[in-house]
């Protein structure tokens, strides 16, 4: 992370062995974002890109809660006293956040701790995995304070993951699903006991930062682009995607180890 990002952040940031861990750290608001935290926030992902010292990303939340979504006192107050053009900077802002996730080339694990409600459940859904603690909850709850459900790419997204039916009833009525049902429909990769959830998740990054990450993203970025190709374009993209891992270094450090009945150390060229 920049030395400037680094001094002028309202969250925790660690990196180790190339898996850096953001955790939300306003446990007794339920980790609630402000404005500072939502650029901060956007601000990482873009420089992220350029971090070669960070591979896999994991997000979380202190004490209870992941993410409760905006503030009602430092966002949702100031917000009813701007005009359209004040409105649509902030959605904007909020809206960059998501697409900095998702066209980052390096994974990102969501270990969502507690609840994710609102924004916090749309940063959640813009991860590539979501690991679930027992204890973890989600809600997209803008239409209960009177608000689209398509906020921050919610309604992009969802459908993607849960179908479109699921999607519909979750963004319609806003509820609140627990882990389990959460699992059921799709939403998270695993449930597991709080005590595994953050040792999974860098399990899981470690697994992936040690692995051939250019591979790793070139994967990411391919799954991204062919959401709105027609088969055609898929298949071509793909093949020329290929066409270059097929001249990559770590293609062929996988060859040589196999060759030679050796562990593959992948060097992400």
């Amino acid at each position: 992370m920049p030395d400037d990002l680094k001094k002028n952040t309202d969250f925790l940031y660690d990196v180790s062995e190339g898996v850096a861990t953001l955790t939300f750290n306003r446990p007794d608001v339920l980790n609630a974002l402000t404005f500072d935290i939502y650029a901060q926030y956007r601000d990482l992902m873009e420089a992220l890109r350029y971090d070669d010292a960070v591979k896999v990303l994991v997000l979380t939340g202190a004490g209870k809660a992941f993410c409760s979504g905006g503030d009602v006192f430092e966002i949702i107050e100031p917000l009813l006293d701007r005009d359209v053009k004040g409105h649509l900077e902030f959605t904007r802002m909020t809206g960059a956040t998501v697409h900095n996730m998702l066209t980052l080339d390096k994974p990102i694990i969501a270990a969502v701790n507690g609840i994710a409600a609102g924004a916090g459940a749309v940063l959640a859904l813009a991860a590539d995995m979501r690991l679930a603690s027992e204890h973890a909850k989600f809600a997209f709850l803008f239409t209960k304070v009177g608000l689209t459900g398509a906020d921050m790419g919610a309604a992009y997204l969802l459908p993607r993951v849960v179908g479109m039916a699921r999607a519909l009833e979750m963004l319609y009525f806003g509820d609140t699903i627990d882990a389990a049902t959460a699992d059921k429909y799709g939403l998270v990769n695993r449930v597991l006991p709080a005590e595994q959830l953050l040792p999974t998740a860098q399990e899981w990054a470690a697994r992936l930062a040690h692995g051939p990450t250019q591979a790793i993203g070139t994967t990411k970025r391919m799954v991204q682009n062919e959401w709105n190709m027609d088969l055609p374009s898929a298949i071509e993209s793909e093949a020329q995607a290929q066409a270059l891992l097929l001249m990559g270094q770590d293609h062929r450090i996988f060859y040589e180890s196999f060759r030679d009945k050796t562990k593959p150390k992948f060097i992400g060229r």
